[in-house]
């Protein structure tokens, strides 16, 4: 499969977006590890639609305007395990938190806690996969690809308020 990519500015840093045919691949912070998110990213295509499509409602969702978003998603790396958390985070409502606790509850593995953390750590479509929605059991931030401080900032952003931005 081949894949484009373009860069764009945002509140929390500039972000690469990377997209297929069929949807988008993935959502890189601007130091990313390149060995969280495995993929070659393809050559830079400012007009890929699915890109530009990304870019939008990305843009309207740091301005406030959006809550959730209508991007085809196309998950091509990860285990059948990671993907299958990946898809959980998409059922977390903007402005609402979850714990890895729940959300190793919710797909069935309420022991896989630290597996489900570490998948969400490696979740390749930042912010539209709302992996800044899950915090510890404690309420508190917890480890964050792009930062806590951006986690914090994501979620400041979607409303959230309490101890679990004490720590951001």
């Amino acid at each position: 499969m081949s894949y484009a990519h373009k860069t764009m500015k945002s509140p929390i840093g500039e972000l690469t977006l990377v997209g297929s045919k069929k949807g988008l691949v993935a959502i890189l912070w601007e130091d990313d590890s390149p060995l969280r998110v495995r993929i070659d990213i393809g050559p830079k295509e400012a007009r890929h639609p699915v890109l530009v499509e990304t870019e939008r409602q990305l843009n309207e969702y740091f301005a406030g305007m959006r809550k959730e978003f209508s991007v085809p998603l196309d998950f091509v790396t990860g285990t059948p395990f990671q993907q299958q958390v990946w898809r959980a985070l998409l059922g977390i409502p903007f402005g609402e938190t979850r714990s890895y606790s729940d959300l190793a509850r919710q797909i069935g593995r309420p022991k896989a806690v630290r597996a489900v953390g570490a998948a969400n750590g490696k979740n390749p479509i930042s912010i539209i996969g709302p992996c800044h929605r899950v915090i510890g059991s404690s309420g508190k931030l917890t480890g964050y690809a792009g930062g806590l401080a951006a986690k914090a900032l994501l979620l400041q952003l979607e409303g959230v308020t309490g101890s679990a931005l004490d720590n951001g």
